[in-house]
C-alpha cells in the first residue's frame, strides 16, 4: 500500500466520503458484546442477505448507553436517525420490516436524541412519549393512547406514529413528549395538553413555549466525540469521517514542538489518570532532558472496580488515542511509544494492535511520516492485571520485564524512566483529547470547565443508578447533575445515600454534598479524588462500613507488599473493620483506625498505599454514626443491617454513661 502523503490527507478532508443512504450501526464494544450485540449483528446480516435489503450494516464502538446494551443506530430514507436499545436477535426481522418497510419505530426500544430542537422546521412524523416520574403508576401507555386518539380524531393517525420510548434523557419531569424529526421536546405534559400539542405543534407547526424543554444536554463530548460514530477496525473510516490524523499533519507541518507544547499550555489540560498533573509541563520536562532516546507511554491499565472509561475509548476510537500519542511524541522528541493495556481487555488490545498495523501500512508509523522528518513507532505491552501497575514506576518496571512494584521518586519518569531514558506517561483519555485541542485550539478546550480544572471529564457511572453509562461533562458539573439529570437518579426511585468517586483510592461523598461542582480541588477538599473517573452510586440500604471494607480489601489484595506501611497497615486496618462489622468492635477502634490511616498516608511508597485509607476516612468523616452503631449495638445491629452474626457471640450492651473508653492495649489483637 502506498504511504499517505500530506496531500492525500488534505484531499480526504476536502472531499470526505459520504455515508450510505441507509445503514445500521451495531455497537460492538465489550459491554455490548457481553449483552448479545454479536448475535444481533449476525441476525441483522442474515435478514439483510436473505431479504436482499439495500441497507449497509456497519460495526462501531459504544456511544456510552451501557444501560441499554445491545444498542444499534438506524438511518433509513425518510426516517429520523434513532438509537434502539435492548435489542435482541429475535427483534431483527421486526426492526427491518417496521423501520425500513413501514417507516414505523419500535415501541419500548427508542433512545431519544439529546440534541433537542427549539423550532419545528419539518412536518412531524413520529412522536416519542415516556412518563419520566419516579413514582409508581407509569402513565406512558395512557399518553400514547391519548395522543394517538387525538391524532385519529384530526385525521392524522396514518401520518404520525406515537411511540413509547425506552429513555428520553430527561428524568423526574412527568410525561415527556418529543416530536421527530425536529426533536422539539415537551416536559411535564398533562392530559389537557394532548389536544394542544396535536393542534398547535403537529398540525400547525407552532412550538408551545410553556411546555418546551429548553435545558441543553449536560454532556459535552470531546473524548467520546467519535465513539459510536466510526468503525474502530477501519483506519479508512477514521480518515474519511473523523478528520483522522489531520491534527498530526498540522503539528508536523505548521507547528514546532515548542508551539505544540505552548498550545497544550493554553488548553490547561491536566492528566486524566487521576493526579491532574499539567500535560504540557510533563511534555516540556521530558523534552528538556538530554538523551539519545525518549519514550511516550499510554497508560491503559485501568483497574478501578466498575470503571470502564479507558476500555471503551480504546475499543471505540483507537486511532484517536494513537494520533494523540504521536503528537505527544513529536512534541517531546520521541521515536518510540508503548501502549500498556491490561490483558483482561482483549478487545481493546485487539483493536489497538489492528490500528497500529493499519497505521504502518498507510505510512503513518515508521520513518518520515507523511513525508516529514518525523519517525515514530509504537508497540503493545500487556499488563497482568496488577492494580499497582497503574502507578508510573511500577508500570515501567512491568514493561521492562521486571516485577511490577513502585520505586522511590525522584527521579521522576520524565527524567529517568523506561530503560533509564526520559519518559512521559499519559492516560488514554488524556491522549484522546490531544488531537481535538490541536484542531480547535487550546483556548476552545479551556472555554469548558472551571478556572483551575479545564475541559471535560469522562465518568463511568455505576452502582444503584437508574441508567449506568459513560458520561462526559464539563468540569464544574455537580455530582447531583451527573447522577440525577444525566443518569436518571437512583435505581427504583430509592433515596440516594452517597456517591463514591476515584475507585479504591477515592472517597465517599454524602447526599448532602452532591451539589459540589466536580473538579480536582473540590473533590480533594471533600476527602475524595477525581481518579480515572469511576463513580459509584449508593442508596440508603448500603452500609458504609461494608463499602469501606470492600475497597480496603481490594487494596490489600492488590498491594505489591514492597513497603511495610501499605502491606502491614492495610492488613491491620482491614482486621479492625472486619471486627467492627461483626459487632465485636470497641470504643478504641476508631482512634486506632485514624492512627493506622495516618501512618499509611505519610509513609507508604506509592499512591496505592497513600490513598488506600481514603474510603475508610471519608466514611468515618460523613457516616461515623454507622461505625458507632456497630460498636455499640454489636451483633443485634449487624442483624438489623442484614449481616451474618458470628456463632456464639452475645449481644454487647452499650457502654454505661461515663464509662472509660477502651485502652490502646485492647486493640492489639489485630496484629497479623
Amino acid at each position: 500500500m502506498k504511504p499517505l502523503t500530506r496531500q492525500d490527507l488534505a484531499a480526504l478532508t476536502a472531499q470526505p466520503a459520504p455515508l450510505p443512504a441507509e445503514w445500521i450501526r451495531v455497537q460492538l464494544d465489550t459491554g455490548g458484546i457481553a449483552a448479545g450485540a454479536e448475535t444481533v449483528h449476525t441476525a441483522l446480516e442474515h435478514c439483510r442477505v436473505e431479504q436482499h435489503l439495500p441497507f449497509t450494516l456497519l460495526r462501531t464502538g459504544s456511544v456510552g448507553y451501557s444501560f441499554a446494551d445491545p444498542v444499534v443506530e438506524v438511518q433509513a430514507a425518510g426516517m429520523p436517525r434513532v438509537h434502539y436499545g435492548c435489542m435482541t436477535p429475535e427483534l431483527a426481522p421486526q426492526l427491518l420490516a417496521e423501520h425500513f418497510g413501514a417507516h414505523r419505530l419500535l415501541d419500548d426500544h427508542v433512545i431519544a436524541t439529546r440534541r433537542r430542537g427549539l423550532k419545528l422546521d419539518a412536518p412531524v412524523t413520529h412522536v416519542l412519549v415516556c412518563d419520566t416520574s419516579a413514582s409508581s403508576g407509569n402513565k406512558t401507555e395512557f399518553f400514547q393512547f391519548s395522543l394517538h386518539e387525538e391524532l385519529k380524531r384530526r385525521g392524522l393517525g396514518d401520518r404520525v406514529q406515537v411511540v413509547r420510548a425506552l429513555d428520553m434523557g430527561i428524568y423526574g419531569q412527568g410525561a415527556v413528549v418529543q416530536l421527530l424529526p425536529a426533536a422539539v421536546t415537551y416536559a411535564n405534559v398533562l392530559a389537557p395538553d394532548v389536544a394542544r400539542i396535536v393542534a398547535e405543534s403537529i398540525e400547525a407547526g407552532r412550538v408551545l413555549d410553556d411546555l418546551l424543554w429548553k435545558t441543553p444536554d449536560k454532556q459535552v463530548r470531546i473524548v467520546l466525540r467519535h465513539c459510536g460514530q466510526v468503525d474502530p477496525d477501519s483506519a479508512d473510516d477514521y480518515l474519511r469521517h473523523a478528520e483522522g490524523y489531520q491534527a498530526l499533519a498540522k503539528a508536523l507541518f505548521t507547528l514546532t514542538p515548542e508551539q505544540v507544547i505552548a498550545e497544550m499550555k493554553v488548553s490547561a489540560l491536566r492528566g486524566r489518570g487521576g493526579a491532574g498533573f499539567p500535560t504540557w509541563l510533563k511534555w516540556q520536562l521530558t523534552r528538556a532532558q538530554p538523551a539519545t532516546q525518549r519514550y511516550v507511554i499510554c497508560n491503559g491499565d485501568e483497574g478501578d472496580p466498575g470503571a470502564f472509561m479507558d476500555r471503551s475509548v480504546l475499543e471505540s476510537d483507537p486511532h484517536t488515542v494513537l494520533e494523540g500519542m504521536m503528537i505527544a511524541a513529536y512534541a517531546m522528541g520521541s521515536s518510540q511509544g508503548y501502549f500498556y493495556i491490561r490483558a483482561e481487555y482483549p478487545k481493546a488490545v485487539e483493536r489497538i494492535q489492528r490500528a497500529l498495523e493499519q497505521a504502518r501500512e498507510l505510512g503513518l508509523l515508521g520513518r518520515n511520516i507523511l513525508g516529514s522528518k518525523f519517525c515514530f513507532d509504537a508497540k503493545v505491552r500487556l499488563g497482568a492485571g496488577a492494580f499497582v501497575c497503574g502507578e508510573e514506576t511500577a508500570l515501567i518496571a512491568s514493561i521492562e520485564g521486571r516485577r511490577g512494584s513502585p520505586s522511590p521518586r525522584p527521579p521522576y519518569p520524565s527524567v529517568r524512566g523506561l530503560w533509564g531514558m526520559p519518559t512521559a506517561i499519559n492516560n488514554v483519555e488524556t491522549l484522546a483529547i490531544v488531537p481535538a485541542i490541536l484542531l480547535k485550539g487550546g483556548a476552545w478546550f479551556a472555554s469548558h470547565g472551571t478556572d483551575t480544572s479545564k475541559g471535560t471529564k469522562v465518568f463511568a457511572v455505576t452502582g444503584k443508578v437508574r441508567n449506568a453509562q459513560l458520561v462526559e461533562v464539563p468540569m464544574g458539573t455537580t455530582l447531583r447533575e451527573i447522577v440525577c439529570e444525566v443518569c436518571g437518579g437512583v435505581l427504583d426511585g430509592k433515596e440516594i445515600k452517597a456517591v463514591q468517586t476515584g475507585g479504591p483510592s477515592g472517597g465517599v461523598i454524602p447526599a448532602s454534598l452532591l451539589d459540589t461542582p466536580v473538579s480536582y480541588e473540590t473533590l480533594q477538599q471533600l476527602g475524595s479524588i477525581m481518579g480515572s473517573g469511576g463513580m459509584l452510586v449508593m442508596d440508603k440500604s448500603d452500609s458504609m462500613v461494608d463499602v469501606a471494607k470492600f475497597y480496603l480489601r481490594f487494596c490489600v489484595d492488590e498491594s505489591c507488599g514492597k513497603c511495610a506501611p501499605c502491606r502491614i497497615g492495610g492488613y491491620q486496618l482491614l482486621q479492625v473493620l472486619d471486627r467492627i462489622s461483626r459487632g465485636r468492635g470497641n470504643a478504641g477502634d476508631l482512634a486506632l483506625i485514624h492512627r493506622v490511616c495516618h501512618a499509611m498516608q505519610k509513609a507508604s511508597l506509592c499512591g496505592l498505599g497513600q490513598t488506600a485509607p481514603n474510603p475508610v476516612l471519608s466514611t468515618l468523616r460523613y457516616f461515623g454514626e454507622e461505625y458507632q452503631a456497630f460498636i455499640e449495638g454489636g451483633p443485634s445491629y449487624a442483624r438489623k443491617m442484614g449481616k451474618p452474626t458470628p456463632a456464639g457471640t452475645a449481644a454487647k450492651p452499650p457502654p454505661a454513661a461515663g464509662a472509660a473508653p477502651a485502652t490502646a492495649t485492647q486493640t492489639q489483637e489485630v496484629s497479623p
